[in-house]
């Protein structure tokens, strides 16, 4: 994701309605998938849990949105300090930009990119609920999205995509987010879960999903807003890139979701719907660093590789003994990993900068540097996540206890059910039912 493309002094840069508008309509489709993977995940957790699975995801929407108001935009991406962290006291409270002060040499408004941006930020720490579904404390939860975003999301955020971050300086290509975004939280999801444990249960209960359309039907609003997640990461379509990173998007997700169902057939003798979708959500995840790097035929490639790894990756939890819940480091952290090592052999140099990979004569030396980005990320958030995690469970303990767990931390955590089988709740059949009893007991 470019901070901004250099331009010469006589190159007057001006604001463009049209990226802005463009850029505005992304922002809107990054904020869905939030709500996307609510009901990507809801849907896999069991019924007692569901709530709790939704609420994880939507408080993000809330806690990061004031904190990248706050500070984070200006942590991220202020004026670089060492290459590690930024700030900009006009960022602080977004309250010192004019309306249309242009970010960088882009033709977009500062504000625009901030908003674009934070919609990553929010997404982000969500993506991490997927591996703690079941078991956690949601005041503990929503302490470790403010101190998570703020000490490992907003620094290497900088590192990655700003001006003056080392990782940026040093060549690493992240288009949209595999370093910074699914490295980063499938990481942080490994450290977490090593603190809080396993479910009661784990290896022992089925623990199917609940509800396999709501299953379908957040992995469609993911894909839907992953458009706007990558093709918008470019900050505008003067160029046709953006364009590039819209076709490759398509193509690896619909690539990982065939690699992924061929692999299930094999293995386990069935094409399965949760299958599809972890599939193209594996996909999804492996695109983002490499859609702006590619070929439509090398999307192909990276979709498949990442379908096939992925699906084969999550069952290492079962093999491991680490309770990943909903196959956040098998997805996320893996399918980072592939998409991101993969620029090393499939970058053609043609499309967002003249890097090559290994595939298109460019020798290893960018296989190089996206080893360096992913193997720093991965530790640092690792680490750091794990800390942050140990020091909230010895404060104020991070998981429920085993009697919520058991009876379900939905009622325990927000005194609610997502489904009322009694009739309790009212509704039309409810309202029915009261008038008839009603007109007999007269």
């Amino acid at each position: 994701m470019p901070p901004g493309i250099l331009t010469l002094a006589a190159d007057k840069v001006t604001l463009s309605p049209a990226n802005t508008g463009f850029m505005l309509i992304c922002s809107a489709l990054v904020m869905i998938m939030t709500p996307g993977l609510a009901f990507f995940y809801g849907g896999m957790v069991r019924v007692k849990s569901v709530l709790n699975m939704l609420m994880m995801s939507f408080i993000s929407l809330g806690i990061v949105t004031i904190l990248w108001v706050l500070y984070g935009f200006g942590l991220a991406f202020g004026t670089d300090s060492g290459g590690f962290i930024g700030w900009d006291g006009h960022f602080a409270g977004l309250s010192g930009i004019g309306l249309t002060q242009l970010w960088g040499a882009s033709t977009i408004p500062i504000y625009v990119f901030a908003v674009f941006q934070l919609m990553f930020a929010v997404i982000t720490p969500a993506l991490i609920s997927g591996a703690l579904a079941d078991r956690v404390k949601f005041t503990a939860w929503a302490l470790f999205i403010a101190l998570w975003v703020t000490v490992v999301y907003f620094p290497v955020a900088h590192w990655v995509w700003a001006e003056g971050g080392w990782l940026f300086d040093l060549g690493v290509i992240d288009f949209a987010g595999g370093t910074a975004v699914h490295i980063n939280a499938g990481a942080a999801a490994l450290g977490v879960i090593l603190v809080v444990g396993k479910r009661i249960g784990f290896k022992k209960d089925p623990m199917r999903p609940h509800s396999l359309p709501l299953v379908m039907l957040g992995a469609g609003l993911l894909w839907f807003g992953w458009f706007g997640f990558n093709a918008g990461s470019w900050l505008g379509n003067d160029d046709g890139i953006g364009a590039v990173a819209f076709v490759n998007t398509q193509v690896a997700t619909a690539a990982a979701m065939l690699g992924w169902l061929a692999y299930e057939k094999l293995r386990h003798g069935s094409f399965t719907t949760l299958g599809a979708a972890s599939g193209a959500v594996a996909g999804l995840v492996a695109i983002t660093p490499a859609c702006g790097a590619v070929s439509p035929l090398g999307a192909i490639a990276v979709g498949v590789i990442a379908g096939v790894l992925c699906a084969m990756a999550v069952n290492l939890k079962y093999k491991l003994g680490y309770d990943d819940s909903l196959d956040v480091i098998g997805v996320h952290l893996v399918g980072g990993v592939v998409g991101s090592l993969l620029i090393g052999f499939f970058a053609t140099g043609g499309v967002q900068s003249k890097a090559k990979g290994l595939f298109y004569g460019g020798g290893f030396e960018q296989l190089g540097k996206q080893a360096v980005g992913v193997v720093c990320v991965l530790l640092y958030s690792l680490v750091v996540s794990y800390v942050l995690a140990k020091v909230i469970d010895l404060v104020m303990g991070f998981r429920v206890s085993e009697d919520e767990e058991v009876a379900g931390i939905d009622q325990a955590s927000h005194a609610e059910t997502a489904y009322d089988f009694t009739g309790a709740g009212g509704g039309t059949v409810g309202r029915l039912g009261e008038a008839l009893t009603k007109k007999v007991n007269a």
